[in-house]
């Protein structure tokens, strides 16, 4: 079982912080991250100030450093993370691991995931993880092929500052049968590393575009007149808010034809609202277009219809 928790590297330790998120059924080991931030808090006091854990030789019950390595990293396939308001979203990360023989990523009492966290390394503000350890297929005696997710609660975790670039950090400890409980663990028995800034994935605020063409049908000649919004996802109102002062494209299809032809540019209002005027000429479908920016994705609406008589 693996308990659903917030990971995040902090003053030269793990710091975790539980949610208010039910626990999920994992198929990796029993140990969770309350095992994982022991291990890491005294590999981390024992060599702090470095941006990765290179550790000890396991000397004076401190952690020696774990021969493993990530590469290949890839989140959300390389494409951004876009979360509504409040449904679960779940994104694949992808990558290798590469580890000395005598290192056993298959143990009951091995942790192992990559993980994302905005901020710094050494004073990150928020974190994300998956639900679920990862899965690895060994490639050969000394690699794996591993795919995990990061699971988000976008009502619980996600403040609107999250829209932005976030950081990837992999890190994998080896118990060896050494029980983390225990007050007199021997600590130069358990493995660890950390490996920090392995890839960047961006988190965006879903978005939503809509149309209205009236009036239908129209004479030829006269004023037609587009309305819609465009709104994103509030991870703080856990709503959906009009997106302001935005550029929008208004777009026009010929009825018959499958292209649509750029009319002009029409800035969203202070409540994300949108309205223009043009002039009735031909049967076809209107609608507002959006090119997204950093932080929201491009988002189309439906086209909307006008019989021209």
């Amino acid at each position: 079982m693996r308990i659903r928790a917030t990971v995040a590297a902090v003053s030269g330790a793990l710091a975790l912080s539980a949610l208010a998120v039910p626990a999920a059924q994992a198929s990796g080991p029993s140990f969770d991250h309350d095992d994982l931030t022991k291990a890491v808090q005294v590999a981390r006091q024992a060599d702090s100030g470095n941006a990765a854990y290179t550790g000890s030789t396991g000397e004076d019950g401190e952690p020696y450093a774990l021969d493993l390595s990530f590469s290949n990293v890839k989140v959300n396939a390389g494409k951004p993370i876009v979360a509504g308001t409040s449904k679960q979203v779940t994104v694949p990360v992808t990558y290798t691991v590469t580890h000395g023989a005598d290192v056993d990523i298959t143990a009951d009492d091995f942790l192992m995931d990559v993980e994302i966290y905005r901020g710094s390394y050494d004073n990150p503000v928020n974190g994300l993880i998956g639900d679920d350890w990862p899965y690895c297929t060994a490639t050969s005696t000394t690699t794996a092929a591993c795919t995990g997710t990061i699971d988000i609660y976008p009502d619980v975790e996600l403040s609107n500052s999250d829209a932005t670039t976030w950081k990837a950090i992999g890190y994998a400890v080896a118990f060896n049968g050494v029980d983390p409980d225990d007050e007199n663990a021997d600590w130069s028995k358990v493995g660890y590393v950390d490996q920090d800034a392995l890839t960047t994935t961006k988190l965006q605020r879903y978005s939503k575009l809509t149309v209205n063409a009236s009036p239908e049908p129209v004479k030829k000649g006269r004023t037609i007149t587009v309305t819609g919004a465009l709104t994103r996802a509030n991870w703080e109102t856990h709503t959906y808010k009009g997106y302001t002062s935005q550029s929008v494209q208004l777009q026009f299809r010929k009825k018959g034809t499958d292209t649509y032809s750029t009319v002009k540019s029409v800035t969203s209002s202070s409540t994300g609202s949108l309205k223009t005027t043009v002039t009735a000429a031909t049967d076809g479908y209107f609608r507002y277009s959006f090119a997204g920016t950093s932080t929201t994705p491009a988002v189309k609406a439906t086209g909307d219809f006008v019989d021209v008589q």
